[in-house]
Protein backbone atom coordinates (compact mmCIF):
# COMPACT_ATOMS: atom_id res chain seq x y z
CA UNK A 1 0.00 0.00 0.00
CA UNK A 2 2.76 2.45 -0.92
CA UNK A 3 0.92 4.09 -3.81
CA UNK A 4 -1.29 6.68 -2.14
CA UNK A 5 -2.24 8.35 -5.42
CA UNK A 6 -4.81 5.70 -6.34
CA UNK A 7 -7.17 6.23 -3.42
CA UNK A 8 -9.91 3.81 -4.56
CA UNK A 9 -7.38 0.98 -4.93
CA UNK A 10 -5.81 1.86 -1.57
CA UNK A 11 -9.15 1.74 0.23
CA UNK A 12 -10.18 -1.52 -1.44
CA UNK A 13 -6.94 -3.12 -0.28
CA UNK A 14 -7.42 -1.79 3.25
CA UNK A 15 -11.02 -3.01 3.23
CA UNK A 16 -10.07 -6.51 2.12
CA UNK A 17 -7.33 -6.70 4.73
CA UNK A 18 -9.73 -5.49 7.41
CA UNK A 19 -12.34 -8.07 6.43
CA UNK A 20 -9.75 -10.85 6.64
CA UNK A 21 -8.54 -9.58 10.02
CA UNK A 22 -12.11 -9.36 11.31
CA UNK A 23 -12.68 -13.03 10.51
CA UNK A 24 -9.72 -13.93 12.71
CA UNK A 25 -10.57 -11.48 15.48
CA UNK A 26 -14.08 -12.92 15.78
CA UNK A 27 -12.65 -15.96 17.57
CA UNK A 28 -9.51 -14.42 19.14
CA UNK A 29 -9.31 -15.19 22.84
CA UNK A 30 -9.94 -12.58 25.48
CA UNK A 31 -6.40 -13.17 26.74
CA UNK A 32 -4.78 -12.29 23.40
CA UNK A 33 -6.85 -9.13 23.01
CA UNK A 34 -5.98 -8.15 26.58
CA UNK A 35 -2.29 -8.74 25.89
CA UNK A 36 -2.43 -6.62 22.72
CA UNK A 37 -3.99 -3.68 24.56
CA UNK A 38 -1.54 -3.82 27.47
CA UNK A 39 1.40 -4.00 25.06
CA UNK A 40 -0.02 -1.04 23.13
CA UNK A 41 -0.38 0.96 26.35
CA UNK A 42 3.24 0.20 27.25
CA UNK A 43 4.35 1.28 23.78
CA UNK A 44 2.45 4.59 23.97
CA UNK A 45 4.12 5.45 27.26
CA UNK A 46 7.56 4.36 26.05
CA UNK A 47 7.17 6.46 22.90
CA UNK A 48 5.54 9.48 24.54
CA UNK A 49 8.35 11.85 23.54
CA UNK A 50 7.94 10.78 19.89
CA UNK A 51 4.19 11.30 20.14
CA UNK A 52 4.58 14.78 21.64
CA UNK A 53 7.10 15.65 18.91
CA UNK A 54 4.65 14.48 16.25
CA UNK A 55 1.90 16.45 17.95
CA UNK A 56 4.01 19.61 17.81
CA UNK A 57 4.01 19.30 14.02
CA UNK A 58 0.23 18.96 14.07
CA UNK A 59 -0.13 22.01 16.32
CA UNK A 60 1.94 24.05 13.85
CA UNK A 61 -0.32 22.84 11.06
CA UNK A 62 -3.41 23.74 13.09
CA UNK A 63 -2.15 27.25 13.81
CA UNK A 64 -1.36 27.79 10.13
CA UNK A 65 -4.85 26.56 9.30
CA UNK A 66 -6.38 29.03 11.77
CA UNK A 67 -8.01 26.53 14.12
CA UNK A 68 -9.99 28.05 17.01
CA UNK A 69 -8.58 27.83 20.55
CA UNK A 70 -11.13 25.11 21.35
CA UNK A 71 -10.03 23.04 18.35
CA UNK A 72 -6.37 23.56 19.24
CA UNK A 73 -7.18 22.31 22.73
CA UNK A 74 -8.74 19.18 21.23
CA UNK A 75 -5.62 18.64 19.17
CA UNK A 76 -3.01 19.21 21.85
CA UNK A 77 -1.20 16.35 23.57
CA UNK A 78 1.07 16.61 26.58
CA UNK A 79 2.39 14.06 29.02
CA UNK A 80 -0.76 14.20 31.18
CA UNK A 81 -3.00 13.57 28.17
CA UNK A 82 -0.77 10.75 26.99
CA UNK A 83 -1.06 9.27 30.45
CA UNK A 84 -4.82 9.49 29.92
CA UNK A 85 -4.46 7.57 26.64
CA UNK A 86 -2.41 4.90 28.41
CA UNK A 87 -4.94 4.67 31.23
CA UNK A 88 -7.75 4.40 28.68
CA UNK A 89 -6.03 1.52 26.87
CA UNK A 90 -5.45 -0.29 30.15
CA UNK A 91 -9.02 0.34 31.26
CA UNK A 92 -10.44 -1.10 28.04
CA UNK A 93 -8.11 -4.08 28.40
CA UNK A 94 -9.58 -4.82 31.84
CA UNK A 95 -13.20 -4.54 30.68
CA UNK A 96 -15.19 -7.73 30.39
CA UNK A 97 -14.86 -9.21 26.90
CA UNK A 98 -18.33 -8.93 25.33
CA UNK A 99 -17.78 -11.45 22.52
CA UNK A 100 -19.48 -14.76 23.17
CA UNK A 101 -21.53 -13.46 26.09
CA UNK A 102 -24.86 -15.26 26.36
CA UNK A 103 -27.43 -12.46 26.48
CA UNK A 104 -30.41 -14.79 26.91
CA UNK A 105 -31.25 -18.47 26.61
CA UNK A 106 -34.41 -20.54 26.73
CA UNK A 107 -35.93 -23.90 25.85
CA UNK A 108 -38.81 -24.52 23.48
CA UNK A 109 -41.51 -27.24 23.76
CA UNK A 110 -40.07 -28.70 20.54
CA UNK A 111 -36.90 -29.62 22.41
CA UNK A 112 -34.77 -26.82 21.00
CA UNK A 113 -32.37 -24.96 23.28
CA UNK A 114 -31.79 -21.39 22.03
CA UNK A 115 -29.05 -18.93 23.03
CA UNK A 116 -28.69 -15.30 21.97
CA UNK A 117 -24.94 -14.64 21.93
CA UNK A 118 -22.91 -11.46 21.36
CA UNK A 119 -20.88 -11.38 18.17
CA UNK A 120 -18.70 -8.65 16.58
CA UNK A 121 -20.13 -6.32 13.95
CA UNK A 122 -17.17 -7.06 11.65
CA UNK A 123 -15.36 -4.00 10.28
CA UNK A 124 -15.86 -0.53 11.74
CA UNK A 125 -14.85 2.65 9.92
CA UNK A 126 -14.08 5.65 12.14
CA UNK A 127 -13.78 9.13 10.63
CA UNK A 128 -12.69 11.81 13.08
CA UNK A 129 -11.31 15.32 13.38
CA UNK A 130 -8.59 16.90 15.51
CA UNK A 131 -8.54 14.69 18.60
CA UNK A 132 -5.64 12.23 18.20
CA UNK A 133 -6.67 10.27 21.32
CA UNK A 134 -9.57 8.90 19.24
CA UNK A 135 -6.98 6.79 17.42
CA UNK A 136 -6.28 4.89 20.63
CA UNK A 137 -9.86 4.88 21.95
CA UNK A 138 -11.40 3.61 18.72
CA UNK A 139 -8.65 1.10 18.05
CA UNK A 140 -8.89 -0.31 21.55
CA UNK A 141 -12.68 -0.58 21.66
CA UNK A 142 -12.89 -2.23 18.25
CA UNK A 143 -10.22 -4.74 19.17
CA UNK A 144 -11.88 -5.50 22.50
CA UNK A 145 -15.18 -6.17 20.74
CA UNK A 146 -13.56 -8.38 18.10
CA UNK A 147 -13.92 -5.88 15.25
CA UNK A 148 -11.34 -4.79 12.75
CA UNK A 149 -11.21 -1.02 12.29
CA UNK A 150 -10.19 1.44 9.58
CA UNK A 151 -9.31 4.80 11.10
CA UNK A 152 -9.35 8.00 9.12
CA UNK A 153 -8.06 10.78 11.34
CA UNK A 154 -8.34 14.47 10.61
CA UNK A 155 -5.71 16.28 8.60
CA UNK A 156 -4.87 18.30 11.70
CA UNK A 157 -3.94 15.23 13.77
CA UNK A 158 -2.17 13.37 10.96
CA UNK A 159 1.25 13.01 12.59
CA UNK A 160 -0.03 12.39 16.12
CA UNK A 161 -2.44 9.72 14.93
CA UNK A 162 0.31 7.94 13.00
CA UNK A 163 2.57 7.89 16.06
CA UNK A 164 -0.20 6.46 18.25
CA UNK A 165 -1.25 3.97 15.58
CA UNK A 166 2.31 2.65 15.43
CA UNK A 167 1.99 1.76 19.12
CA UNK A 168 -1.30 -0.05 18.55
CA UNK A 169 0.31 -2.14 15.83
CA UNK A 170 3.14 -3.01 18.22
CA UNK A 171 0.50 -4.34 20.59
CA UNK A 172 -1.09 -6.46 17.86
CA UNK A 173 2.28 -7.92 16.91
CA UNK A 174 3.10 -8.71 20.53
CA UNK A 175 -0.14 -10.70 20.87
CA UNK A 176 0.23 -12.42 17.46
CA UNK A 177 -2.95 -10.78 16.15
CA UNK A 178 -3.26 -9.56 12.54
CA UNK A 179 -1.75 -6.12 12.01
CA UNK A 180 -4.64 -5.23 9.71
CA UNK A 181 -6.97 -5.41 12.72
CA UNK A 182 -6.26 -1.69 13.29
CA UNK A 183 -5.46 0.27 10.15
CA UNK A 184 -4.95 4.01 9.73
CA UNK A 185 -5.58 5.67 6.37
CA UNK A 186 -2.07 6.88 5.45
CA UNK A 187 -3.07 10.02 3.54
CA UNK A 188 -4.79 13.34 4.17
CA UNK A 189 -6.61 13.07 0.84
CA UNK A 190 -10.34 13.53 1.48
CA UNK A 191 -11.14 11.12 -1.31
CA UNK A 192 -10.45 8.36 1.24
CA UNK A 193 -13.51 9.47 3.22
CA UNK A 194 -15.74 9.23 0.15
CA UNK A 195 -14.45 5.71 -0.52
CA UNK A 196 -15.13 4.62 3.06
CA UNK A 197 -18.70 5.94 2.96
CA UNK A 198 -19.58 3.69 0.03
CA UNK A 199 -17.51 0.63 0.99
CA UNK A 200 -20.50 -1.59 1.71
CA UNK A 201 -18.54 -4.74 0.86
CA UNK A 202 -15.82 -4.03 3.37
CA UNK A 203 -17.21 -1.84 6.18
CA UNK A 204 -20.20 -2.74 8.36
CA UNK A 205 -20.70 0.56 10.18
CA UNK A 206 -19.26 4.09 10.05
CA UNK A 207 -18.70 6.16 13.19
CA UNK A 208 -18.06 9.87 12.52
CA UNK A 209 -16.57 11.85 15.37
CA UNK A 210 -16.26 15.56 14.78
CA UNK A 211 -18.17 18.73 14.09
CA UNK A 212 -21.54 19.27 12.47
CA UNK A 213 -20.00 19.61 9.02
CA UNK A 214 -18.28 16.24 9.13
CA UNK A 215 -21.17 14.36 10.71
CA UNK A 216 -23.72 15.95 8.37
CA UNK A 217 -21.62 14.97 5.35
CA UNK A 218 -21.31 11.39 6.58
CA UNK A 219 -25.02 11.06 7.31
CA UNK A 220 -25.89 12.50 3.90
CA UNK A 221 -23.41 10.58 1.77
CA UNK A 222 -22.92 7.24 3.54
CA UNK A 223 -24.23 4.02 2.02
CA UNK A 224 -22.80 2.19 5.03
CA UNK A 225 -24.88 2.34 8.27
CA UNK A 226 -23.85 5.17 10.63
CA UNK A 227 -23.61 5.59 14.43
CA UNK A 228 -23.50 9.32 15.11
CA UNK A 229 -24.71 12.48 16.73
CA UNK A 230 -24.96 15.66 14.70
CA UNK A 231 -24.36 18.21 17.49
CA UNK A 232 -23.89 18.33 21.23
CA UNK A 233 -26.39 21.04 22.17
CA UNK A 234 -26.40 20.23 25.88
CA UNK A 235 -28.75 21.99 28.30
CA UNK A 236 -28.56 22.54 32.06
CA UNK A 237 -31.83 23.39 33.82
CA UNK A 238 -31.60 24.99 37.27
CA UNK A 239 -34.85 24.28 39.10
CA UNK A 240 -36.35 26.38 41.89
CA UNK A 241 -35.49 23.52 44.28
CA UNK A 242 -31.84 23.36 43.28
CA UNK A 243 -29.16 23.36 45.97
CA UNK A 244 -27.33 26.68 45.36
CA UNK A 245 -23.84 25.38 46.11
CA UNK A 246 -24.25 22.32 43.90
CA UNK A 247 -25.84 24.34 41.12
CA UNK A 248 -23.09 26.96 40.97
CA UNK A 249 -20.34 24.33 40.87
CA UNK A 250 -22.04 22.09 38.31
CA UNK A 251 -22.95 24.84 35.83
CA UNK A 252 -19.45 26.33 35.93
CA UNK A 253 -17.88 22.93 35.32
CA UNK A 254 -20.39 21.96 32.62
CA UNK A 255 -19.50 25.07 30.61
CA UNK A 256 -15.86 25.83 31.33
CA UNK A 257 -13.95 22.59 32.06
CA UNK A 258 -13.42 21.97 28.34
CA UNK A 259 -15.51 24.04 25.96
CA UNK A 260 -14.56 22.11 22.83
CA UNK A 261 -16.08 18.73 23.71
CA UNK A 262 -19.56 17.56 22.75
CA UNK A 263 -20.61 17.29 26.41
CA UNK A 264 -19.99 20.97 27.15
CA UNK A 265 -23.11 22.89 28.22
CA UNK A 266 -24.38 25.24 25.53
CA UNK A 267 -27.59 26.52 27.12
CA UNK A 268 -28.55 27.41 30.70
CA UNK A 269 -32.24 27.35 31.65
CA UNK A 270 -33.36 28.91 34.93
CA UNK A 271 -36.69 28.61 36.78
CA UNK A 272 -38.40 32.01 36.97
CA UNK A 273 -38.68 31.90 40.79
CA UNK A 274 -34.90 31.98 41.22
CA UNK A 275 -33.97 34.09 38.19
CA UNK A 276 -33.14 37.19 40.23
CA UNK A 277 -31.26 35.26 42.93
CA UNK A 278 -29.48 31.96 42.25
CA UNK A 279 -29.96 32.22 38.49
CA UNK A 280 -28.31 35.64 38.31
CA UNK A 281 -25.55 34.48 40.66
CA UNK A 282 -24.75 31.59 38.30
CA UNK A 283 -24.69 33.95 35.31
CA UNK A 284 -22.34 36.25 37.21
CA UNK A 285 -20.10 33.26 38.03
CA UNK A 286 -19.89 32.39 34.35
CA UNK A 287 -19.08 35.95 33.33
CA UNK A 288 -16.39 36.16 36.01
CA UNK A 289 -14.86 32.98 34.57
CA UNK A 290 -14.63 34.59 31.13
CA UNK A 291 -17.79 33.18 29.57
CA UNK A 292 -19.88 35.34 27.28
CA UNK A 293 -23.48 34.83 28.43
CA UNK A 294 -26.12 35.61 25.83
CA UNK A 295 -29.14 35.97 28.08
CA UNK A 296 -32.90 36.32 27.92
CA UNK A 297 -34.55 37.34 31.20
CA UNK A 298 -31.20 37.63 32.98
CA UNK A 299 -28.40 40.23 33.04
CA UNK A 300 -25.83 38.60 30.81
CA UNK A 301 -22.91 39.79 28.74
CA UNK A 302 -25.31 40.67 25.95
CA UNK A 303 -28.95 40.01 25.02
CA UNK A 304 -29.66 36.66 23.43
CA UNK A 305 -30.68 36.52 19.79
CA UNK A 306 -33.08 33.94 18.39
CA UNK A 307 -30.29 31.91 16.78
CA UNK A 308 -28.32 31.65 20.03
CA UNK A 309 -30.68 28.88 21.14
CA UNK A 310 -30.11 25.50 19.51
CA UNK A 311 -26.51 26.43 18.79
CA UNK A 312 -23.33 24.49 19.57
CA UNK A 313 -20.76 27.16 20.42
CA UNK A 314 -17.81 24.92 21.40
CA UNK A 315 -16.35 28.06 22.94
CA UNK A 316 -16.56 30.24 26.05
CA UNK A 317 -20.09 31.27 25.09
CA UNK A 318 -23.41 30.08 26.49
CA UNK A 319 -27.03 30.96 25.87
CA UNK A 320 -29.22 31.50 28.95
CA UNK A 321 -32.95 31.82 29.38
CA UNK A 322 -35.59 32.06 32.12
CA UNK A 323 -38.36 29.43 31.87
CA UNK A 324 -41.65 29.07 33.73
CA UNK A 325 -40.89 25.71 35.33
CA UNK A 326 -39.62 22.21 34.51
CA UNK A 327 -42.24 21.87 31.77
CA UNK A 328 -40.95 25.07 30.22
CA UNK A 329 -37.44 23.65 30.30
CA UNK A 330 -38.65 20.40 28.73
CA UNK A 331 -40.45 22.28 25.96
CA UNK A 332 -37.37 24.40 25.24
CA UNK A 333 -35.10 21.33 25.08
CA UNK A 334 -37.52 19.49 22.81
CA UNK A 335 -37.46 22.48 20.46
CA UNK A 336 -33.75 23.29 20.49
CA UNK A 337 -31.94 20.19 21.73
CA UNK A 338 -29.97 17.61 19.75
CA UNK A 339 -30.83 14.59 21.93
CA UNK A 340 -27.29 14.41 23.28
CA UNK A 341 -27.10 15.28 27.00
CA UNK A 342 -29.30 17.33 29.35
CA UNK A 343 -28.95 17.96 33.09
CA UNK A 344 -31.38 19.03 35.79
CA UNK A 345 -30.27 20.57 39.07
CA UNK A 346 -32.89 19.97 41.73
CA UNK A 347 -33.45 18.37 45.13
CA UNK A 348 -37.07 17.59 44.23
CA UNK A 349 -37.45 13.92 43.28
CA UNK A 350 -40.77 14.40 41.51
CA UNK A 351 -39.39 17.22 39.36
CA UNK A 352 -36.31 15.19 38.47
CA UNK A 353 -38.51 12.21 37.61
CA UNK A 354 -40.64 14.33 35.30
CA UNK A 355 -37.52 15.65 33.55
CA UNK A 356 -36.14 12.11 33.09
CA UNK A 357 -39.45 10.67 31.93
CA UNK A 358 -40.45 13.35 29.43
CA UNK A 359 -37.14 13.93 27.67
CA UNK A 360 -35.58 11.39 25.35
CA UNK A 361 -32.00 12.53 24.97
CA UNK A 362 -29.38 9.79 24.94
CA UNK A 363 -28.05 10.95 28.33
CA UNK A 364 -30.02 12.62 31.14
CA UNK A 365 -28.32 13.72 34.34
CA UNK A 366 -29.37 15.00 37.75
CA UNK A 367 -27.10 17.20 39.87
CA UNK A 368 -24.08 16.33 37.72
CA UNK A 369 -22.06 18.10 35.05
CA UNK A 370 -22.76 17.34 31.40
CA UNK A 371 -18.99 17.00 31.00
CA UNK A 372 -19.43 13.45 32.37
CA UNK A 373 -21.01 12.48 29.02
CA UNK A 374 -18.04 10.31 28.19
CA UNK A 375 -17.48 6.59 27.88
CA UNK A 376 -14.49 6.64 30.20
CA UNK A 377 -16.54 8.35 32.91
CA UNK A 378 -19.32 5.80 32.39
CA UNK A 379 -16.91 2.99 33.23
CA UNK A 380 -16.51 1.84 29.63
CA UNK A 381 -12.78 2.58 29.57
CA UNK A 382 -13.26 4.83 26.56
CA UNK A 383 -15.79 5.53 23.84
CA UNK A 384 -15.74 5.49 20.09
CA UNK A 385 -18.26 8.35 20.07
CA UNK A 386 -21.70 9.40 21.30
CA UNK A 387 -24.72 8.12 19.38
CA UNK A 388 -28.13 9.80 19.54
CA UNK A 389 -29.99 7.40 17.26
CA UNK A 390 -32.25 4.66 18.59
CA UNK A 391 -31.80 1.70 16.26
CA UNK A 392 -28.71 0.13 17.87
CA UNK A 393 -26.04 2.04 19.76
CA UNK A 394 -27.01 4.99 21.96
CA UNK A 395 -25.08 7.30 24.29
CA UNK A 396 -21.35 6.57 24.72
CA UNK A 397 -20.53 3.78 22.29
CA UNK A 398 -18.29 1.28 24.05
CA UNK A 399 -17.17 -2.26 23.30
CA UNK A 400 -20.54 -3.81 24.13
CA UNK A 401 -22.40 -1.57 21.68
CA UNK A 402 -19.93 -2.54 18.94
CA UNK A 403 -21.44 -6.01 18.95
CA UNK A 404 -24.54 -7.56 17.46
CA UNK A 405 -25.79 -11.03 18.29
CA UNK A 406 -26.49 -14.38 16.73
CA UNK A 407 -28.66 -17.32 17.77
CA UNK A 408 -27.16 -20.67 18.66
CA UNK A 409 -29.83 -23.35 18.44
CA UNK A 410 -29.27 -26.92 19.71
CA UNK A 411 -31.55 -29.89 19.13
CA UNK A 412 -31.33 -33.67 19.45
CA UNK A 413 -32.39 -34.94 16.05
CA UNK A 414 -35.25 -32.46 16.35
CA UNK A 415 -37.60 -32.13 13.38
CA UNK A 416 -40.46 -29.74 12.82
CA UNK A 417 -43.99 -31.14 12.70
Amino acid sequence: MKDFSDIPALMVEMGRNARAAAAELAFATAERKHAALIAAADAVWARRSEIIEANARDLDYGRDKGLSPAMMDRLKLNEDRIRGIVDGLRSVAEQKDPVGEVIAEWDRPTGLHIQRVRTPLGVVGVIYESRPNVTADAGALCLKSGNAVILRGGSESFHSSRAIHKCLVEGLKAAALPEAAIQLVPTRDRAAVAEMLKAVEHIDVIVPRGGKGLVGLVQKEARVPVFAHLEGICHVYVDKDADPEKARAVVLNAKTRRTGICGAAECLLVHKDIAATLGQQIVDDLIAAGVEVRAEGLRGSKPAQADDFGREFLDMIIAAKVVEDVDGAIAHIRTYGSNHTEAILTENNATAGRFFQRLDSAILMRNASTQFADGGEFGMGAEIGIATGKMHARGPVGAEQLTSFKYLVTGDGTVRA
